[in-house]
């Protein structure tokens, strides 16, 4: 039942209107509800929430990542309440912001709207799809400026494509959260949590024993197929069904697909998605930098350079840059025209490269498996450095991937299966004798001269482990 204001306004009709929707709408989600997903950004949001510098939150992310579940979780779990507008499906909201820029009188109307007290510290105020109402994403600024008492967070799809352009939001006046798909460790706690509770104890250096060693790595392969989405990891721990995985991941290309249209501005659509859809055979090619030609014949950097840019701001595309030099510091080094594109889901990679499971979990070699655990093991490096992965490539040696830890610089070598190491690397290591020469196989977990071997599925728990 709603409880509506009892002043029957104008204004309060329209109140009404909202909260009867919302009330619906809420019906709904408790019946779709998937089974429910740790997720390690929970910590984040908590350091945010006890920040003394605390600015309202936005998180980025692609679309069907988890942000609109993590706010409303991070809103269940530690505050008293929250309250959640979302701006896509209830355009009258938008009337409160084009109206008022008083973020008093602005918390006071939603008030009324959701029916309760909103409480400085207790209350947690979501904005969802807040890119549909730039007065509201604007309206951040006001609340860090005249009432930060509220603890306020936002999220919208593609909004880092927004947040790319400066003048479309308040610059320094909002903290940022990158909200990725699952991680392998957040995978495996959803699958296995006794084998996760392991995971999460080993420790730099410690033997592995074999039993646990082989559950992992048919953890990780399982990983290599179903990926980190929400919605394909609880598909698969309530069903077991790779069909239905399948399906889901079909589902999803189609829907980025359909919004490179919806969103992309002023850039040509037809390119966002020639782009997006030639990345199985640019990672495909023996050497995995992105070619301008081999998305079309012909083209150049300045055909698609934009197309790129905005796929890396939306969240669905990772992007590696070359370096000149092995060096401290790494950025200073990087060749802004030599990268490597990567997709931000290893699950949706394989769907979209249309590997058959049996491949991956049945077979020692299987082509674009390098391609295919490179794509996993950034995706699981992102986030643990500062400084973002670089890689180093000339005429004479292939790095996989450069870490910058410190002023340390790692050289990491990524093997799919128990292939020995490639001679570049070795030569590398020989020569320059960094402190830290990290290779991540199937192997077991060991330190050889120099090299230290990390099994695939402790890349999660790199910087930990060094």
């Amino acid at each position: 039942m709603c409880f509506l204001c009892p002043d029957m306004d104008e204004k309060c009709d329209q109140i009404a209107l909202i909260k009867m929707k919302k009330c619906v709408k809420l019906c709904l989600y408790q019946e779709r509800m998937v089974i429910a997903l740790k997720r390690n950004a929970i910590n984040d949001l908590i350091k945010w929430k006890r920040s003394e510098e605390r600015k309202p939150m936005v998180l980025r992310g692609a679309r069907q990542v988890g942000k609109t579940w993590l706010m409303k979780e991070f809103g269940a779990t530690c505050y008293d309440s929250f309250v959640y507008f979302n701006f896509d499906e209830e355009d009258e909201l938008r009337s409160v912001f084009e109206t008022n820029k008083n973020p008093h009188r602005i918390v006071e109307l939603l008030s009324l709207i959701v029916g309760e007290k909103i409480v400085p510290g207790k209350t947690l105020i979501i904005f969802d799809e807040i890119q549909e109402c730039p007065e509201a994403l604007n309206s951040l600024k006001y609340f860090r400026e005249k009432a930060n008492e509220y603890h306020v967070i936002a999220a919208g799809s593609l909004l880092g494509t927004l947040l790319a352009k400066p003048k479309s939001y308040p610059v320094g006046m909002v903290n940022l959260l990158d909200v990725k798909p699952l991680t392998f460790d957040e995978f495996l706690e959803a699958m296995d949590e006794p084998l996760y509770d392991y995971y999460a104890g080993i420790k730099k250096e410690q033997m592995i024993e074999e039993i646990f060693h082989d559950r992992m790595v048919e953890a990780l392969n399982y990983y290599l197929i179903i990926g980190g989405m929400p919605e394909c990891v609880s598909s698969w721990v309530k069903y077991k069904d790779p069909a239905k995985v399948s399906q889901i991941q079909h589902e999803l290309i189609e829907l980025y697909e359909n919004d490179f249209s919806k969103h992309n501005g002023r850039i040509n659509s037809g390119r966002i998605l020639m782009v997006f859809r030639s990345i199985t055979s640019q990672l495909a090619k023996a050497n995995e930098k992105f070619m301008y030609g081999a998305v079309r014949e012909g083209g150049r950097a300045r055909d698609f350079e934009e197309a790129i840019e905005w796929l890396v701001s939306a969240g669905m595309l990772n992007r590696v840059y070359n370096v000149a030099r092995m060096e401290h510091p790494l950025s200073a080094f990087d060749k802004l025209d030599q990268f490597k594109l990567f997709v931000f889901d290893t699950g949706l990679l394989k769907h979209m490269a249309g590997l058959d499971n049996s491949a991956i979990l049945l077979k020692n070699d299987y082509q674009f498996k390098g391609p295919l655990t490179e794509n996993y093991v950034l995706q699981q490096l992102q986030g643990q450095f500062e400084v973002a992965p670089r890689y180093y490539s000339d005429q004479r040696s292939e790095i996989d991937f450069v870490i910058q830890y410190g002023t340390d610089i790692i050289p990491v070598e990524v093997k799919g299966g128990e292939d020995k190491s490639a001679p570049s690397f070795k030569r590398y290591a020989a020569e320059n004798r960094p402190k830290y020469v990290v290779r991540f196989s199937k192997r077991g977990y060991m330190k050889n001269g120099l090299v230290t071997n990390m099994p695939l599925y402790l890349a999660r728990k790199m910087r930990e482990l060094l």
